[in-house]
């Protein structure tokens, strides 16, 4: 890449704006080639449901535990600095669809848990190029598994807008199924059931409020506002919200940090 990152960062942002407005209008593809497989978690959602206001205070929302959520377009990361602001726990990119593997995972996921955070790795989910199943054995297999060491959150599935076809040409069964076999598989390899990241807008245009995994997977809801608003299907609370995207991506956990621990012990 000869562009800098920030300017990359600003055009495929500008990308996914097009191709958001696109498919919002004509409810399916909008024709593009395959976006590259590396996507940051919330971009499809900040492109499609907006942003907060500038100048939206961490004191707007309930950060009861703040945190916050990294992928290769940080390279990186200066951890010292983030644990010093008072962030107590990150999650990290480690995988999308079944060929993409961040190459600053390492430094991200050790370098969090070496300055003293919680931490867990994510997933991007591309129902469109295999199944569900089959991407969380990749998931697992780099990066994405789960230790009783307290201090290791189970992995979290990122499902939001495809680059080319917002609900990647799944019908609503066909969609809560890809997520039933990903959480199913990731729970037999793991014991643990993983986290669920969406959009209430997302979730209600792709799974059609069909599919309930409120007794089972913890949700990370995003919404770039003061609130949480309403939340996806059947669940009655959230466990992390992605509330900012500025200067980084912004995540507060929904209670005590004893429960933070909790959840990762298992």
């Amino acid at each position: 890449m000869t562009a800098p990152r920030r300017t990359w960062r600003r055009l495929f942002g500008a990308a996914l704006t097009v191709s958001a407005a696109l498919l919002v209008v004509t409810g399916g593809s909008a024709g593009a080639a395959p976006a590259p497989d590396n996507h940051e978690m919330g971009a499809s959602i900040r492109a499609h449901d907006g942003v907060a206001p500038a100048g939206l205070a961490p004191a707007a929302v309930d950060s009861s535990v703040p945190g916050i959520d990294v992928s290769s377009y940080q390279g990186n990361v200066n951890w010292s600095s983030y644990w010093g602001a008072g962030k107590k726990f990150a999650y990290v990119k480690a995988t999308e669809g079944t060929g993409y593997q961040n190459p600053y995972f390492s430094q991200q996921y050790t370098g969090s848990y070496n300055v003293g955070m919680i931490r867990g790795a994510y997933h991007y989910g591309r129902p469109d190029t295999s199944g569900g199943a089959a991407q969380a054995d990749y998931f697992v297999a780099h990066g994405g598994g789960w230790s009783k060491d307290g201090k290791t959150l189970p992995g979290t599935l990122d499902i939001e807008w495809g680059p080319n076809n917002a609900c990647y040409g799944k019908t609503p069964a066909q969609m809560v199924a890809w997520i039933k076999a990903f959480s199913d598989e990731y729970h037999a390899k793991t014991t643990r059931w993983p986290v669920i990241y969406t959009a209430t807008s997302w979730w209600s245009q792709c799974t059609g409020n069909t599919g309930d995994f409120s007794s089972t997977n913890p949700l990370w809801v995003a919404r770039y506002a003061s609130t949480a608003g309403t939340l996806p299907y059947n669940w009655g609370f959230y466990t992390f919200w992605q509330y900012s995207s500025s200067p980084i991506d912004q995540d507060t956990f929904s209670a005590d940090i004893t429960r933070l621990k909790v959840l990762a012990t298992g």
